[in-house]
């Protein structure tokens, strides 16, 4: 890999407990400007959801947040006991073991790819992932933790096992898999496979034919979750596989009780990931009467506003 001069490093940034923020975003909900007033609804939505002890609270997400900056305010989210479930993709626990490992980098979303990929650089959007802190890294971690369990007995794991474990591994305060082993928030990645981390599951059960990843065991676990739960709650992100377990998997115990939305996907094509809260309802996904809002924004811009409005209401309750 050639080194660029010059790169900064991506540095994780967490929430900040303010009055004036939350002061802020009062004052986007009576502002009434478009897409600001509906962040003041989400944040609003989120509080009140987040302070209901009876209320299961889930977070989905795809995984290029953890990329970024964003991952410290995941992090504050699992630490301060926002967050019960997480369900997310397998570029999550990719970027988690990366970036605790070694560094990403800022980008542009204008660099020339050709030259970046003779370089030894990954493009994602506006971050650079080095192939040495991504591919290689990723596979010697894992086919060390895979070995390990491997020669303990363990020949079948869940992606919840695998998420709590590779937290263990990591064992690093930098980690969101290790908040969340330690904060006892279970994280569920039904796409296991489409990721570096799901490769690495793949060669190693080519080497030991016996070893299996068990999905329908995790997929007990959130029925069990959802059957129990007084009230269900979700913060969704983005959308893809992550956004529909969660709701699909509420659609048994008659849909959220809570949901806020925030994506930059549209409905005209019909997908899920831009399918309104209210298209939910008509699945029963979502209960009829339930609180709702939703924001068309970029996550990365407006979670951090949101977050540290939350825990600063959290934080003047208990006051």
């Amino acid at each position: 890999m050639r080194r660029i001069p010059g790169l900064k490093k991506v540095r994780d940034f967490h929430a900040a407990e303010s009055d004036d923020i939350v002061s802020m975003v009062d004052g986007m909900g009576r502002g009434g400007g478009f897409m600001a007033k509906n962040l003041y609804e989400v944040a609003a939505t989120l509080d009140k959801m987040c302070a209901r002890d009876r209320c299961v609270k889930f977070l989905s997400f795809p995984a290029a947040i953890v990329s970024t900056g964003v991952r410290g305010i995941l992090i504050d989210m699992v630490k301060q006991k926002l967050v019960d479930v997480i369900i997310t993709t397998c570029g999550t626990l990719d970027h988690d073991i990366a970036r605790t490992l070694a560094d990403y980098y800022e980008g542009s979303f204008e660099m020339d790819d050709t030259k970046l990929h003779r370089q030894g650089y990954h493009r994602l959007g506006n971050i650079l992932v080095p192939l040495q802190s991504y591919g290689p890294l990723i596979e010697e971690r894992m086919q060390g933790l895979l070995e390990r369990l491997y020669s303990q007995g363990i020949k079948s794991v869940t992606t919840e096992q695998l998420s709590a474990e590779i937290g263990s591994d990591l064992g690093s305060k930098s980690s969101l898999l290790y908040w969340a082993k330690k904060m006892g928030v279970p994280v569920f990645v039904p796409g296991i496979t489409d990721g570096a981390v799901g490769s690495q599951l793949w060669l190693f059960a080519e080497r030991h034919r016996d070893f299996k990843v068990d999905l329908i065991a995790d997929e007990r676990r959130l029925s069990d979750i959802t059957s129990e739960a007084k009230e269900t709650g979700a913060l969704v992100l983005g959308g893809g596989i992550s956004k529909h377990h969660t709701i699909w998997w509420n659609l048994f115990r008659g849909g959220l009780d809570w949901a806020c939305y925030i994506t930059t996907a549209s409905e005209s094509d019909g997908s899920l990931s831009g399918a309104h809260i209210r298209e939910a309802v008509s699945w029963g996904k979502v209960k009829e009467q339930a609180r709702q809002a939703s924001l068309y924004a970029e996550v990365t811009t407006v979670l951090p506003f949101i977050v540290s409005y939350v825990l600063t209401k959290k934080k003047n309750r208990s006051d």
